[in-house]
């Protein structure tokens, strides 16, 4: 079983990092164009092939789109892809018609179709837009890109960087794209995990810095089933948010970073590295260190450090009260290889698990398997909800609720921090609450896309 103590003990400790290995591994006239096409990019080093992807305009990830809080983000999709698509902006709090959920929120976007998307973005912070229809596939083949909502006051630092990490599951000979997105296997265990690991799309990103420099690290998980264990060498950061949401005071990276697939991070960090050095954002993964991002030093900038930052403004209506008076629901998850599940409800019918299996579905939320006409809950708009949560499976979970952030409730009634996306490791049981002051009807899914796509789907609607 997967457990978070077990993800952390197979990672490793902090003394592997010693020695990195080498890094390798309504109509506007003149809305801007967001369009999505079939590439072919170099992913692999340049002595290989290129690799075909399924991008937005100039490859993967997609173009960042940066606007200042409070604005509005506007772009017209276009549809160049041989299938139906949409864009789902995750983690934005905005109307429901713009959320991009084909089949809930908006009819699929057909080939050689467009759709446009207006809102306003109420929230500074680190986001990301992505495919959202037959996504386990069209996430897989690059349909990514960061959304950055910058701050009403430029921040104390010298550089903002933006990471997109990801993971690419491509046959061994030619480099292409393994196109079997629908395996027995993938949906049944840990999702569909890639062979070759990126950041912003390259194989090898690095960007060179002076000592004493201080970034603004915005890390962005966009893989489809992979758990990113992270480190600072030759770094000293701080957590300023999480999934966009302003920490009330900044965390001191002491340890490992856990980001689960569609989670975000956003660290200030100060180069410790002396010149002709190199610092890295550092990837854990069988007791080994590699580096994700590579930051080569090149001169000093300052004799001296800065002191420690301080907290980034918080963003409005982070609060989540009413607790105790708070509508209580369950999303018990069940099923999966090595599970339990021995029956749930399919296509409205009680379905035993082989039969489950057949169909290629294997998961079950309170004991239904999918998406349903009714949702897990109708609330009203403004009502305080509490959802325990309860991984009764062999694998981590990575739970996303569109629309709104919620907060994890602990024993002892105190709560955590504002987040859209929850990992649950197998066994675990988690209390989440948040106030439903968005109205609309909103998916809540595992963002592990292939169990997504194989049971783990529903919705909650939220009264206007």
């Amino acid at each position: 079983m997967f457990s978070r103590r077990g993800f952390l003990t197979a990672a490793g400790a902090a003394g592997v990092l010693a020695e990195l290995p080498v890094r390798g591994d309504a109509l506007v006239p003149d809305m801007m164009e967001l369009r999505a096409t079939v590439k072919a990019v170099q992913l692999l080093p340049s002595d290989y092939p290129k690799t075909e992807i399924w991008g937005y305009s100039d490859g993967t990830p997609g173009p960042e789109i940066r606007v200042p809080q409070g604005g509005r983000v506007q772009r017209r999709f276009v549809n160049d892809l041989p299938q139906a698509s949409t864009v789902h902006w995750h983690g934005i709090r905005a109307a429901n018609s713009m959320d991009g959920v084909a089949g809930l929120t908006q009819a699929p976007v057909q080939p050689r179709g467009s759709f446009d998307y207006d809102f306003t973005v109420r929230d500074a912070g680190t986001y990301w837009y992505h495919a959202h229809n037959r996504s386990v596939e069209q996430v897989a083949r690059g349909l990514h890109g960061p959304l950055i909502v910058d701050e009403k006051a430029p921040l104390d630092i010298d550089r903002d960087v933006t990471l997109v990490l990801d993971d690419w599951l491509l046959e061994p000979d030619g480099g292409q794209l393994n196109p079997d997105f629908e395996t027995r296997r993938d949906r049944s265990h840990a999702g569909r995990l890639g062979n070759f690991i990126s950041t912003n799309g390259q194989s090898a990103w690095a960007r060179t810095v002076k000592r004493h420099e201080r970034l603004r690290l915005r890390l962005i998980n966009a893989s489809n089933a992979r758990i990113f264990l992270l480190a600072l060498v030759n770094f000293e950061g701080w957590v300023m948010a999480l999934d966009g949401m302003p920490l009330p005071a900044p965390k001191t990276v002491s340890g490992d970073l856990l980001l689960c697939p569609g989670q975000r991070a956003d660290l200030l960090v100060d180069v410790t590295a002396g010149d002709g050095e190199e610092a890295f954002l550092a990837r854990i993964e069988d007791n080994q260190g590699y580096a994700q991002a590579a930051f080569p030093v090149r001169g000093v900038s300052s004799s001296a450090r800065r002191g420690s930052p301080a907290p980034l403004p918080p963003n409005p209506a982070m609060q989540v009260t009413g607790l105790n008076a708070a509508r209580e629901l369950r999303l018990d998850m069940a099923g999966g290889a090595m599970g339990s599940l021995r029956s749930a409800v399919l296509n409205g019918q009680n379905t035993g698990f082989q039969r489950m299996v057949e169909a290629n579905q294997f998961w079950a939320f309170n004991g239904t398997v999918g998406m349903t006409q009714t949702p897990l809950a109708t609330v009203a708009r403004g009502e305080t909800v509490r959802v325990t949560v309860s991984n009764d499976t062999a694998f981590p979970h990575a739970m996303h609720l569109h629309g709104m952030h919620f907060r994890t409730v602990n024993a002892d009634g105190l709560m955590g921090h504002l987040r859209d996306t929850l990992l649950s490791f197998a066994g675990e049981s988690h209390e989440i609450a948040f106030v439903a002051d968005n109205p609309g009807d909103w998916a809540f899914h595992c963002h592990m896309l292939s169990h997504a796509a194989s049971g783990m789907m529903t919705w909650i609607r939220v009264q206007a």
